[in-house]
């Protein structure tokens, strides 16, 4: 080997350990993992009539795996709704969610337990793409709501974009710290109660939009990009049925 060829394979090996050191530093110092790459989609068709979902962690209010005709859906039972009760096993759920930082979870999730969620599984970091769904509102006095959850943070703030079959309107919501905030909302939105409805939400940057069956209804800019785990979100008394749940991220 001449002397020039091992002047040039040093260099080499030495940018390349300089680029490992600075990308170990950079993992060590705590940069954020990188957004989601595979599209998710559950119809729940792999499922357990009655029983708890398997593709869903539910955190607040009664899920389980229910019939709609031939299909099976994850059906949220406001029936058996009571102000402030969480789901059962809340804590397993939490901990497997969030590992060492489950019991900050917990400290807020009985602020919002007006609010019924499930946590879809394997998708830990949400930044920018499509969520969506398909709803069908049953039952509910109070609500017949059927929301996307996204942002959700470790100490359980979040955002969702809610429709509702009562009131005919789209939502854009925050729930920081145990208290739910309006940030965006529209009236005049059809949403027929026992029909089939999908609810999509498109995310870019900081940019948000809200389909209701295909078309754009809300449009709004947040202060700061999303980062969070995504699911389904509903409200008190609701008894809905959801399929086709969907993530697709932004390069799809």
């Amino acid at each position: 080997m001449n002397l020039k060829f091992k002047k040039r394979m040093f260099i080499y090996l030495g940018i390349g350990m300089l680029s490992i050191a600075v990308g170990s530093g950079a993992a060590l110092a705590g940069t954020a993992p990188a957004a989601f790459a595979e599209e998710m989609r559950i119809d729940f068709s792999s499922e357990t009539v009655g029983a708890a979902p398997v593709s869903f962690a539910a955190v607040v209010g009664h899920w389980l795996i229910g019939a709609d005709g031939d299909n099976k859906v994850l059906i949220v039972d406001g029936k058996k709704w009571e102000k402030g009760q969480t789901a059962a096993g809340v804590g397993e759920q939490a901990r497997a969610l969030y590992g060492e930082r489950y019991a900050e979870f917990l400290d807020n999730v009985k602020a919002y337990a007006y609010y019924p969620f499930a946590i879809a599984k394997g998708m830990n970091d949400f930044r920018q793409g499509e969520i969506s769904f398909r709803f069908k509102g049953i039952d509910g006095r109070i609500d017949q709501a059927a929301g996307i959850l996204f942002d959700l943070k470790p100490n359980g703030d979040y955002f969702s974009l809610r429709a509702n079959c009562l009131e005919n309107n789209l939502v854009l919501w925050t729930v920081k710290q145990g208290k739910r905030t309006s940030v965006d909302w529209v009236r005049d939105v059809p949403t027929a109660t026992r029909q089939w409805h999908d609810l999509k939400l498109v995310v870019k940057d900081k940019k948000v939009e809200g389909y209701l069956d295909g078309k754009l209804y809300l449009t709004h800019t947040l202060d700061q990009p999303v980062s969070g785990k995504v699911g389904i979100w509903s409200k008190a008394d609701s008894e809905v049925y959801f399929n086709d749940f969907a993530v697709k991220p932004a390069n799809k």
